[in-house]
């Protein structure tokens, strides 16, 4: 079992994943940045690799991915973080990106150095499902990664179970076809989330896109096993003083209001 599949175990809904793009707002506040969320009630820590061309993201998350490229964050980079952390991260992490640069960088050699790194699992949006039947996904089980795929509204239901079926770890409703960062009108994600809870799927189900405080955490958390923050996260430690703090408040003010 992994760690995320034990943690879903463990603890069945309000669940709470950030995502913080690695190497923002400083190359080195990668590892800082996830003891606070650690520390301060994150279950999942999903770290965004930046790259130049990120389809599904908000100009916010595509800023901080910039700004984290010109600070010198590579994969190669981030990888040593993480492996200098050695044990201080214990809450499983995830690794968000994008096909080119992980081609670039070696497919296979990317999973064994990121499990080597203590990486749970990961979400590449623009990896395509058959070719993740065909080739890529025997290498990442081989590795022991948790792979996620992600379905929106209008995604059938002969597409969700399928891909329910290829996923591990949990399931990622993204809440609209917009990109990140979007207000979202939490009537119409709330019918989508129903019917994916009457699927009765095989993996719990995180929403993603448009969380950004407690009342849309809450919403989302009523009909799916919990949800992931990204760019209001990102806002806040924008030009935090001090990262600790901040992400202390942030955290508090969406668990407590």
């Amino acid at each position: 079992m992994s760690r995320i599949q034990a943690l879903f175990n463990r603890k069945k809904n309000r669940v709470l994943n950030v995502y913080c793009t690695a190497g923002y707002p400083e190359l080195n506040s990668t590892i800082p940045v996830m003891k606070a969320l650690q520390e301060n009630g994150a279950d999942l820590i999903e770290l965004g690799m930046p790259y130049s061309d990120p389809l599904a993201d908000g100009p916010v998350i595509q800023a901080s991915g910039t700004r984290a490229l010109e600070n010198g964050m590579t994969i190669a980079v981030l990888l040593e973080q993480l492996r200098n952390a050695g044990d201080a991260i214990q809450v499983p992490v995830i690794l968000m990106g994008y096909m080119n640069p992980v081609l670039q960088y070696g497919f296979e050699r990317f999973c064994a150095d990121a499990r080597a790194a203590g990486v749970d699992g990961l979400i590449l949006p623009d990896l395509p499902e058959f070719e993740y039947e065909s080739e890529y996904g025997a290498v990442i089980k081989k590795y022991g990664l948790d792979f996620i795929f992600l379905v929106t509204p209008e995604t059938s239901e002969e597409r969700i179970r399928k891909l329910d079926a290829l996923s591990s770890g949990f399931l990622y409703a993204v809440s609209s076809s917009a990109t990140t960062g979007k207000d979202k009108d939490f009537d119409t994600v709330s019918v989508y989330l129903k019917r994916l809870q009457s699927m009765q799927l095989k993996n719990p189900v995180l929403v993603g896109f448009g969380i950004k405080d407690k009342a849309t955490f809450d919403t989302a958390c009523a009909n799916a096993n919990g949800a992931i923050i990204g760019t209001a996260f990102i806002k806040a430690i924008e030009d935090s003083q001090s990262l600790p703090e901040t992400i202390s408040r942030f955290l508090k003010s969406v668990l407590e209001g």
